[in-house]
Protein backbone atom coordinates (compact mmCIF):
# COMPACT_ATOMS: atom_id res chain seq x y z
CA UNK A 1 0.00 0.00 0.00
CA UNK A 2 1.17 3.36 -1.35
CA UNK A 3 1.85 5.57 2.14
CA UNK A 4 2.97 9.25 2.48
CA UNK A 5 5.15 10.37 5.73
CA UNK A 6 6.80 12.55 6.78
CA UNK A 7 10.39 13.03 7.57
CA UNK A 8 12.41 16.21 9.44
CA UNK A 9 16.18 15.93 9.21
CA UNK A 10 16.86 17.67 12.67
CA UNK A 11 19.70 20.86 13.14
CA UNK A 12 22.08 18.45 13.87
CA UNK A 13 21.79 17.12 10.52
CA UNK A 14 21.29 20.40 8.83
CA UNK A 15 24.43 21.56 10.96
CA UNK A 16 27.01 18.42 10.34
CA UNK A 17 25.83 19.08 6.56
CA UNK A 18 24.30 15.64 6.51
CA UNK A 19 21.33 16.20 4.24
CA UNK A 20 22.47 15.15 1.25
CA UNK A 21 24.18 11.59 2.50
CA UNK A 22 20.49 11.25 4.22
CA UNK A 23 18.57 12.42 1.22
CA UNK A 24 20.61 9.83 -1.08
CA UNK A 25 19.91 6.69 0.93
CA UNK A 26 15.67 7.61 0.22
CA UNK A 27 16.32 8.09 -3.09
CA UNK A 28 18.42 5.17 -3.94
CA UNK A 29 15.98 2.70 -1.55
CA UNK A 30 13.68 3.95 -4.62
CA UNK A 31 11.44 6.43 -2.25
CA UNK A 32 9.47 9.31 -3.74
CA UNK A 33 9.51 13.00 -1.88
CA UNK A 34 6.65 14.50 -2.59
CA UNK A 35 7.67 17.82 -0.76
CA UNK A 36 10.64 19.18 0.39
CA UNK A 37 11.27 22.51 2.25
CA UNK A 38 13.97 23.99 4.87
CA UNK A 39 11.91 25.99 7.48
CA UNK A 40 12.92 27.49 10.67
CA UNK A 41 10.62 26.34 13.66
CA UNK A 42 9.20 28.78 16.20
CA UNK A 43 7.99 28.06 19.34
CA UNK A 44 4.37 27.11 18.57
CA UNK A 45 5.22 24.62 15.80
CA UNK A 46 7.75 23.06 18.33
CA UNK A 47 4.75 22.97 21.05
CA UNK A 48 2.35 21.12 18.52
CA UNK A 49 4.66 18.67 17.16
CA UNK A 50 6.36 18.06 20.73
CA UNK A 51 3.86 18.72 22.83
CA UNK A 52 3.17 15.35 24.09
CA UNK A 53 6.94 15.79 25.98
CA UNK A 54 6.07 19.38 27.54
CA UNK A 55 5.88 18.08 30.83
CA UNK A 56 9.34 16.38 30.71
CA UNK A 57 12.19 18.31 32.48
CA UNK A 58 14.03 18.06 29.08
CA UNK A 59 11.48 19.99 27.24
CA UNK A 60 13.03 23.24 27.09
CA UNK A 61 15.98 21.11 25.48
CA UNK A 62 14.33 20.10 22.41
CA UNK A 63 12.76 23.65 21.66
CA UNK A 64 16.26 25.36 22.11
CA UNK A 65 17.55 22.47 20.03
CA UNK A 66 14.87 22.65 17.11
CA UNK A 67 15.25 26.04 17.00
CA UNK A 68 19.34 25.94 16.73
CA UNK A 69 19.22 26.10 12.93
CA UNK A 70 16.56 25.29 10.20
CA UNK A 71 15.06 21.60 9.92
CA UNK A 72 13.98 19.95 5.94
CA UNK A 73 10.49 18.62 6.14
CA UNK A 74 9.73 16.28 3.63
CA UNK A 75 7.30 14.37 2.27
CA UNK A 76 7.62 10.95 1.33
CA UNK A 77 5.51 7.79 -0.14
CA UNK A 78 6.42 4.69 -1.11
CA UNK A 79 5.01 1.56 -0.50
CA UNK A 80 4.54 0.81 3.45
CA UNK A 81 6.31 4.37 3.44
CA UNK A 82 6.28 4.31 7.49
CA UNK A 83 7.81 1.54 8.71
CA UNK A 84 10.40 1.35 6.05
CA UNK A 85 11.79 4.97 6.82
CA UNK A 86 11.43 3.72 10.86
CA UNK A 87 13.57 0.70 9.86
CA UNK A 88 15.91 2.57 7.54
CA UNK A 89 16.52 5.27 10.82
CA UNK A 90 15.93 2.67 13.73
CA UNK A 91 16.25 3.77 17.43
CA UNK A 92 15.90 7.41 18.20
CA UNK A 93 18.63 6.54 20.85
CA UNK A 94 21.84 5.98 18.09
CA UNK A 95 23.14 3.61 20.85
CA UNK A 96 20.62 1.12 20.07
CA UNK A 97 20.67 1.75 16.17
CA UNK A 98 21.90 -1.52 13.88
CA UNK A 99 24.64 -1.09 12.04
CA UNK A 100 23.92 0.52 8.59
CA UNK A 101 21.05 2.53 9.41
CA UNK A 102 20.98 6.07 9.01
CA UNK A 103 20.84 6.76 12.73
CA UNK A 104 23.74 4.36 13.67
CA UNK A 105 25.47 5.88 10.53
CA UNK A 106 24.90 9.73 11.46
CA UNK A 107 23.58 10.44 15.22
CA UNK A 108 25.95 11.46 17.93
CA UNK A 109 23.76 10.86 20.80
CA UNK A 110 20.30 11.23 21.84
CA UNK A 111 19.89 14.65 21.84
CA UNK A 112 21.01 14.95 18.02
CA UNK A 113 19.81 11.98 16.57
CA UNK A 114 19.75 13.55 12.57
CA UNK A 115 15.86 12.85 11.67
CA UNK A 116 12.50 12.74 12.66
CA UNK A 117 9.90 10.15 11.07
CA UNK A 118 6.21 9.73 11.78
CA UNK A 119 5.44 6.26 13.54
CA UNK A 120 2.45 5.14 12.42
CA UNK A 121 0.13 6.68 9.13
CA UNK A 122 -2.46 8.33 11.45
CA UNK A 123 0.54 10.23 12.96
CA UNK A 124 2.02 10.98 9.34
CA UNK A 125 -1.08 12.44 8.34
CA UNK A 126 -1.63 14.90 11.67
CA UNK A 127 2.08 15.65 11.08
CA UNK A 128 2.22 16.13 7.14
CA UNK A 129 -0.46 18.51 7.87
CA UNK A 130 1.32 20.42 10.45
CA UNK A 131 4.43 20.83 8.42
CA UNK A 132 3.03 21.12 4.59
CA UNK A 133 0.17 23.08 3.16
CA UNK A 134 -1.98 20.73 0.76
CA UNK A 135 -0.11 22.50 -2.03
CA UNK A 136 3.10 22.41 -1.40
CA UNK A 137 3.08 18.23 -2.10
CA UNK A 138 3.36 17.23 -5.38
CA UNK A 139 1.81 14.09 -6.99
CA UNK A 140 3.72 12.46 -10.15
CA UNK A 141 4.92 9.78 -11.74
CA UNK A 142 8.93 9.17 -11.37
CA UNK A 143 10.39 8.69 -14.75
CA UNK A 144 11.85 5.26 -13.78
CA UNK A 145 8.58 4.10 -12.74
CA UNK A 146 7.44 4.28 -16.66
CA UNK A 147 7.88 1.91 -19.44
CA UNK A 148 9.36 4.15 -22.16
Amino acid sequence: MLQTTLVLLKPDCVQRNLMGQVIARFEAKGLTILGMKMMQLDDALINEHYGFLADKPFFPAIVSYMKSSPIVAMAIRWANAVPTIRTMSWATNPVDALPGTIRWDFALSIDGNIMHASDSLETANEELKRFFKEWEIFDYERLDNKVL
